[in-house]
């Protein structure tokens, strides 16, 4: 658990103290392990900082989350957004999680609870556009490692984004819900996670044909958890076990990573497939 223990030199930033960081290397962070890649505390120490709302930025507010390790040279970021009816707190968890393991992470709040995925995905990009020219963090971010994450309508925004800015390197759409099923703009390397007992957006009608539409020249994958819609709303060893060692992999270009996501995990009980385009 992480423990606030001094207030940073930016209004509204808390400072977060974890293990100590890794020494300064081209790969951030320790060697992997299966017990690393499933934690919710990574090796970097980590700040918090509030976003609070503003005119003109294309996005709402959020919490900024990222290494306070300055010796590690520029972090690859990523963007999180909520789904339909969500506010940000339910994909709060990613921030400190992903930031602790060696990013910088946005948690969104929407414009609108009713926001549809595509105005979604362009909240997305405008958090992106701004954390690489006007956030407080912007010469920690690195603005060719860039990333977008989302849930529910925010997985569709996520994939939305991607289509419409290739540039993104890696785009994670977590139980997607978007009424279009292909995005040929996509050039990120993505990765779609479904649940089998998803009633609001089924695996057979978004998640799989999504995956099945996606001819980036890049990696992609296909998960399908044990659960339904919200499964991906809350810190499981599951959930941390395909995340980041694909965007460790393909944001951060770390091969150490490559064995967790090629071929993957062994079958368990907590998801009932995982695809894709293996070799890496």
């Amino acid at each position: 658990m992480w423990a606030a223990v001094a207030a940073a030199a930016t209004v509204g930033a808390v400072v977060l103290v974890g293990p100590q960081a890794s020494a300064a290397q081209p790969q951030k962070g320790p060697d992997p392990t299966e017990q690393l890649v499933k934690s919710q505390t990574g090796p970097f120490d980590i700040a918090r900082t509030s976003v609070p709302a503003g005119s003109g930025r294309g996005f709402n507010k959020g919490t900024l989350y990222y290494p306070t390790d300055t010796s590690q040279g520029a972090y690859a970021a990523v963007a999180v957004i909520p789904g339909f009816f969500e506010g940000e707190y339910t994909q709060s968890w990613f921030g400190p999680a992903l930031a602790s393991h060696g990013f910088v992470v946005f948690t969104l709040e929407t414009h609108g609870l009713f926001d549809f995925p595509d105005q979604r995905g362009d909240q997305l990009i405008a958090a992106l556009d701004w954390l690489v020219a006007s956030s407080p963090v912007k010469d920690r971010v690195d603005p060719a490692r860039l990333a977008v994450m989302g849930h529910s309508m925010g997985g569709g925004g996520t994939l939305a984004a991607a289509n419409k800015r290739p540039s993104i390197k890696a785009a994670v759409a977590l139980t997607p819900w978007h009424m279009t099923k292909r995005f040929p703009g996509i050039e990120a390397a993505t990765m779609i996670i479904g649940a089998q007992s998803d009633s609001i957006a089924s695996v057979s009608g978004h998640a799989e044909p999504m995956y099945a539409a996606l001819t980036s020249p890049d990696e992609h994958a296909y998960v399908e958890l044990t659960g339904g819609h919200f499964v991906t709303n809350s810190y499981t060893a599951t959930n941390m076990r395909f995340i980041l060692p694909w965007l460790k992999r393909f944001l951060d270009s770390d091969t150490r990573y490559s064995p967790f996501v090629c071929p993957g995990p062994a079958q368990d009980s907590t998801f009932v497939e995982y695809r894709n385009t293996c070799p890496v």
